[in-house]
């Protein structure tokens, strides 16, 4: 997957002004305005002071939040924050391409953090367009002047075709940081000659995101898709079981009907690989109530697996050699329905399999149960992660092709 992308092995960094298009979105207190999950800040941490160390100049370029949501801020406190990780002050500029921030920049010594204001506060960052498009913009042309270097480290949002993210590569030597270095490392031993018996657990409530990843993960060498959440009730429909109103009147608010169409036409060609649950958990007035897929319907939400099928998943998971989850099963929020989303976290850490979890949620059980140092490999991808397992090209990677 490196053949044609450079990585911070392949270049001279020593007194070059490197543009670093990190991702430090992350989610933020209303009511505080600090930081709920610092998670991203520290995956960009090698990067940051690899390039320290090599003697860059260093001008991290970020986005927070979009336009029009509550989230949408400066990046303050991030630089702050960033300060604290790296153990080296990250100095912030309050504007993206000002005479003040290219004063700032010019004065900078090799070794030194500058971060630039919010780039989706420029309205072009916030269009995807290809990225010969993308070059000729304003903010790639007035930030291309001041450096002379660009890394990507953003993986999760090279998915988008947005300046800061395809724009530079055209016009200044370009690189993978080691973060995007080690997503793509992780996700190519998932989709390229991976360790066999190949195992997808897709679940969660993004139902449409599993299902392009499924179908792309079927025509390829996968040998099993254990399903939970609403992916596994659009099945369990699918297959004609009746799931009563409160959980089929979910499905059609969240506008996810017209799946149990695909999900037919899935089972037809691939019903032996297609796993499905045989009992649920039901949310009986705040209880767990268990009960066999065949006694259904029942006039209450299907909240979570049941035991046995929990059971099934994990003689597959030990038997497998290569795992992708996003394995939220239930509804975590309430702990009687969190069991099926623990137990399989824990069947996969326990596995031996080479592991690769992604999903907030999913990531976030697995540090609450103290195993994420026993998965493999933990995603930051998000959307990103699904373009690529889902065969699709990533626009940020395709841009740092032979440059």
């Amino acid at each position: 997957m490196f053949e044609d992308i450079k990585t911070l092995d392949d270049l001279n960094f020593k007194g070059k002004t490197v543009l670093l298009r990190l991702d430090l979105n992350s989610p933020i207190d209303p009511k505080t305005g600090e930081f709920i999950d610092d998670r991203r800040f520290w995956l960009h941490k090698e990067t940051l002071l690899e390039l320290v160390k090599k003697g860059a100049k260093i001008v991290i370029l970020a986005h927070q939040g979009r336009p029009g949501d509550s989230d949408f801020t400066t990046l303050e406190k991030h630089a702050v924050r960033l300060s604290e990780i790296i153990g080296k002050r990250v100095t912030y500029v309050d504007s993206l391409f000002s005479s003040y921030a290219k004063e700032k920049v010019k004065a900078m010594k090799n070794g030194d953090l500058v971060m630039l204001e919010n780039v989706r506060f420029y309205a072009e960052e916030n269009e995807n367009r290809p990225a010969d498009a993308q070059t000729k913009t304003f903010v790639i042309k007035k930030l291309a002047g001041i450096g002379d270097i660009f890394v990507n480290d953003a993986f999760s949002v090279s998915h988008r075709s947005q300046p800061t993210v395809v724009g530079f590569t055209r016009l200044m030597p370009s690189c993978a940081g080691r973060l995007l270095e080690k997503e793509l490392e992780a996700l190519g031993k998932v989709t390229k000659n991976p360790k066999k018996p190949v195992t997808f657990i897709l679940a969660g409530g993004k139902a449409a995101d599993s299902f392009k990843i499924m179908q792309k993960a079927l025509d390829g060498n996968i040998d099993y898709v254990l399903t939970g959440g609403i992916v596994s009730h659009i099945f369990l429909a699918a297959k004609g079981y009746n799931l009563g109103e409160p959980t089929m009147v979910y499905i059609k608010g969240k506008g996810l009907e017209p799946h149990i169409e695909i999900a037919k036409e899935l089972l037809k060609k691939y019903e032996g690989k297609i796993v499905m649950p045989v009992d649920v958990a039901l949310n009986e007035n705040g209880e767990r109530i268990e009960i066999p897929v065949s006694e259904l319907p029942k006039n209450f939400p299907i909240y979570d697996i049941g035991s046995q099928t929990i059971d099934n998943y994990f003689r597959i998971i030990k038997g497998s050699g290569t795992i992708f989850a996003h394995a939220t099963m239930g509804v975590i929020e309430d702990e009687k329905f969190a069991i099926g989303t623990q137990k399989i976290i824990m069947a996969i850490a326990g596995s031996g399999a080479f592991s690769v979890l992604g999903g907030g949620h999913t990531i976030a059980s697995a540090r609450e149960l103290g195993v994420d140092k026993r998965i493999s490999y933990i995603s930051s991808g998000g959307g990103a992660a699904v373009t690529l397992l889902a065969g699709e090209k990533l626009p940020g990677v395709e841009a740092l092709r032979s440059k």
